[in-house]
């Protein structure tokens, strides 16, 4: 069966990693992806190599890592959208289009007159989204953003890295662009929330989601724990700030974390490692009392794990309903029996490698499974197509473009 969102189109004005990773989303779930690409260059991430994809006789394409992660399943069209030509193909995609994606600085397509005011014009019922780092209104608005500014700005540095104190202690960035995940999964929900409101009331409408916003929303019980004190959250480093024992332990091999959750769990856990004594001990029976006497508790606990190897704990205590699992490399999670039982790797063709890794949709449709119909484009891959196929343009006519530098 097709996707849940067969049938609708995208013309996605998006690059880097934001709205590139809502589109994608879009794409897996059915719908139609027209990536629109300047002419030459393409999408920013293009250039954001190394690592490059090796084509099918080892050598390097121009196929950069960061590009193909967010890319899947989309129709590369080049076009020059600043020339008045680019600009009116890009209009007549909108005409029978669902979703526009972009994000251009605030105002940067009013000027090329593909600002939604405009495009609401030739189709009232489109749902065009927005992305900046700081919103469509407010005192920055008109500043560029990027994940690694927002994760500064919104806090979120703050309270990442070691704890202060120990050693490397200070201010850390998160190791994936997170700001711009966010983003990309809010945008998602908000285009899917607009589209339930179009079938009800048949108006498009345009959504403004920003990479500030959605981090500020994004520090949920660290935000709240502030406005509720007044205290300022530092960094906990690998313990949690309301959970104990939340953490790594030390076994005879290799560190691996405990999560305990609850007081049956910690129950559970003191029996494990011989230590039933601990969840009768005042200072430690409740996860309050577990909070404040952790460094405490977590030598407690040490002392026993790290008797018996990684495996052996690994082994007993998730059996006896103790959360336990390894710290992974990335090389041992595409490894891992669980994700690879769940499908989280994948293979597509690809027109310079034979093949193409991915990394799979993490949604699992009972009826309408996702689709993995194409790899990410090299760039310009489906220009002829998009223009004959969805314009009904004549072979001429794209020659006619192409001599022109429009695509």
């Amino acid at each position: 069966m097709s996707g849940p969102l067969s049938g609708l189109r995208v013309v996605d004005l998006s690059r880097i990693l934001a709205g590139p990773t809502m589109t994608q989303i879009l794409a897996d779930l059915g719908a139609e992806v027209i990536k629109i690409e300047r002419p030459g260059r393409g999408d920013d991430t293009r250039q954001w190599g190394p690592p490059w994809l090796l084509d099918e006789d080892g050598n390097e394409t121009r196929e950069a890592g960061y590009y193909l992660a967010a890319n899947r399943g989309k129709y590369s069209l080049t076009l020059d959208i600043a020339s008045r030509e680019g600009a009116d193909i890009v209009r007549e995609l909108v005409r029978d289009a669902d979703f526009l994606v972009e994000n251009f600085k605030v105002g940067g397509l009013e000027k090329m007159g593909l600002d939604y005011a405009s495009l609401k014009a030739i189709n009232p019922r489109l749902l065009y989204l927005s992305i900046t780092g700081f919103g469509q209104t407010g005192p920055d608005a008109a500043q560029p953003g990027y994940d690694y500014l927002i994760q500064a700005r919104a806090g979120l540095m703050s309270i990442t890295g070691h704890e202060d104190g120990d050693p490397g202690a200070g201010p850390m960035r998160v190791g994936v662009g997170i700001c711009d995940l966010q983003t990309g999964l809010m945008g998602a929900v908000g285009l899917l929330s607009a589209l339930y409101h179009r079938e009800k009331s048949g108006e498009g409408q345009h959504i403004d989601v920003a990479l500030l916003d959605t981090q500020v929303a994004g520090l949920v019980n660290q935000g709240f724990n502030h406005l509720i004190t007044g205290r300022v959250p530092g960094r906990t480093g690998d313990w949690h700030p309301n959970l104990a024992p939340y953490q790594p332990f030390p076994t005879s091999d290799a560190p691996i974390v405990i999560a305990v959750g609850n007081d049956t769990q910690f129950q559970d856990l003191c029996r494990v490692i011989g230590r039933e004594d601990l969840a009768g001990d005042d200072r430690f029976s409740t996860n309050p009392q577990r909070v404040k006497n952790r460094a405490i508790l977590k030598d407690e606990i040490a002392a026993r794990t790290q008797e018996k190897p990684a495996a052996y704990w690994l082994d007993m205590l998730p059996n006896n309903n103790v959360p336990a699992c390894p710290i992974n490399t990335i090389e041992q999670v595409f490894e891992d029996p669980q994700v690879l039982a769940r499908g989280m790797k994948i293979e597509l063709d690809h027109p310079q490698a034979g093949s193409v890794p991915g990394i799979a949709n993490p949604l699992k449709f009972s009826d309408t499974p996702v689709e993995y119909r194409k790899a990410p484009p090299v760039l310009g891959e489906d220009t002829e197509d998009v223009l004959t196929r969805v314009l009904g343009y004549s072979a001429d006519k794209v020659a006619q473009l192409k001599t022109k530098g429009i695509v």
